[in-house]
């Protein structure tokens, strides 16, 4: 789509906030209006329009897409999307230790350990840890405590931590996150630890660094979403 629209407002409307292009409100793809309940993410939108060259690029509007994406992915059925993110619950990133490096397996510890603790905490839950990628039964208390975490989670927040659970593969890291437990910066680093500690070792490969800044670009998007919230 070319660009048709000189100003960009934000306006009130029902309780919450709408964008207009001179004066036309902005809709969904799925045509609903496209309003939030912070005025901060509204100016945080109103810019990305503003700063739109002379064709729209997505790519280039990441707050817009995920205002998108609550409105007409997760608020329809909240329970629906938030299914796949809860069922991290069961394999979460933190509870697989390397089974043969023990250069490794400290810096997993030290990572990963503090926001294991912090869930265990704020959840009443305990975890079960193991080396290795075989699969571990998590108790079913734990499992059922996390999962009742996510669904309790609104439309928007859901949105957020989406990208954050399946990019990190950690639903404990998103759940910190979401609570401002923990620096979103170093919950990056946590979950990408396996891969800058294998880095280190052999080098640097250029298309995972690639695929590892794009990544990075994603949860920077969702961290910001969730604190413009």
């Amino acid at each position: 789509m070319k660009r048709f629209w000189k100003e960009v407002a934000v306006v009130a409307e029902d309780g919450g906030w709408g964008i207009a292009l001179d004066g036309r409100p902005v809709r969904t793809p799925q045509r609903a209006p496209l309003a939030v309940g912070s005025p901060a993410l509204a100016e945080a939108i109103a810019a990305e329009w503003r700063d739109v060259g002379a064709t729209i690029d997505p790519a280039a509007m990441p707050m817009t897409g995920l205002a998108n994406a609550a409105i007409d992915l997760a608020a329809p059925d909240v329970a629906a999307f938030a299914a796949p993110v809860a069922a991290y619950a069961q394999s979460d990133l933190f509870c697989y230790r390397d089974g043969r490096d023990a250069a490794l397996q400290a810096e997993q510890a030290a990572a990963w350990n503090p926001p294991l603790a912090w869930a265990e905490r704020r959840y009443g839950v305990e975890f079960a840890l193991t080396q290795g990628v075989l699969p571990v039964d998590q108790p079913e208390a734990t499992i059922a405590t996390l999962q009742d975490a996510v669904f309790a989670k609104d439309a928007w927040r859901i949105t957020a931590l989406t990208p954050l659970v399946t990019i990190g593969g950690s639903l404990i890291a998103g759940l910190a996150l979401i609570e401002n437990a923990f620096d979103a910066d170093a919950l990056w680093e946590a979950v990408s630890l396996d891969d800058l500690y294998q880095e280190r070792r052999w080098g640097a490969d250029s298309e995972a660094q690639k695929a590892r800044a794009a990544h990075r670009r994603d949860w920077d998007n969702a961290a910001r979403f969730l604190g413009l919230l």
